[in-house]
């Protein structure tokens, strides 16, 4: 049994996208963020950043959003290519993307305080947002998005829209899904997922969670 650590509309969200779509039995434990659970001693013995998820397996604890996808998809036959697949090595490089450059400048978007200098935050915002708007570019013309045969990558993109859409409040006139035809069609693919519709249930992140999306109403947690 696996057991996902996760907070309503986090990055845990893209893992239980993953679990629901693979059909892998696990059970939930909510992370406090109000109490801010996630820096406490016995979350970072799973793990040591102190960040949203931590994935509990026979192996041990797996963190890092894109290590918990490759390490599924190596056991889950649909989230990814198979190593043996020739489309492997390009379904990596982007995941390796999305993970390390446009979820890495979607972290610096939301929490500017862990990443500006007292008293520029608006410059570090538009030049974040810019960075942002390309990297969504590149992905929409190169990453190879199978809409309707979604893996780890397709998840992991969605919830990048979703958040692009939503935070930070008040900060989201860069984002453009119209202007990524591609990722728009992805976005509007996984509305209706098996997959999304089981999270949306669990997390309260309405009837389009992706395409249009609005802020979770979790049925437990916060998702700030």
């Amino acid at each position: 049994m696996l057991t996902l650590h996760y907070a309503p509309d986090n990055a845990s969200l893209i893992v239980r996208l993953a679990l629901e779509a693979a059909g892998a039995p696990y059970t939930t434990r909510l992370v406090d963020r109000g109490a801010r659970t996630q820096r406490g001693a016995a979350y970072r013995r799973l793990n040591p950043a102190g960040r949203i998820p931590a994935l509990e397996t026979p192996d041990g604890p797996v963190f890092e959003t894109g290590a918990i996808l490759l390490w599924l998809a190596e056991r889950h036959p649909g989230l990814g290519p198979d190593a043996q697949e020739p489309q492997r090595g390009a379904w990596l490089s982007w995941l390796f993307f999305v993970s390390n450059t446009l979820h890495a400048d979607m972290r610096a978007l939301f929490y500017p305080e862990d990443y500006a200098p007292a008293g520029a935050a608006q410059a570090h915002h538009a030049l974040t947002a810019r960075r942002l708007a390309h990297h969504l570019a590149l992905i929409n013309a190169h990453a190879p998005i199978a809409p309707h045969r979604p893996g780890g990558l397709e998840f992991y993109l969605a919830c990048c829209l979703r958040w692009g859409a939503l935070y930070p409040q008040g900060g989201t006139g860069w984002f453009d899904l119209k202007a990524t035809p591609a990722l728009a069609g992805l976005a509007r693919a996984l509305d209706g997922h098996p997959a999304a519709l089981a999270a949306a249930r669990a997390e309260g992140l309405g009837p389009t969670p992706f395409s249009a999306p609005s802020p979770a109403v979790p049925p437990e947690g916060s998702a700030t």
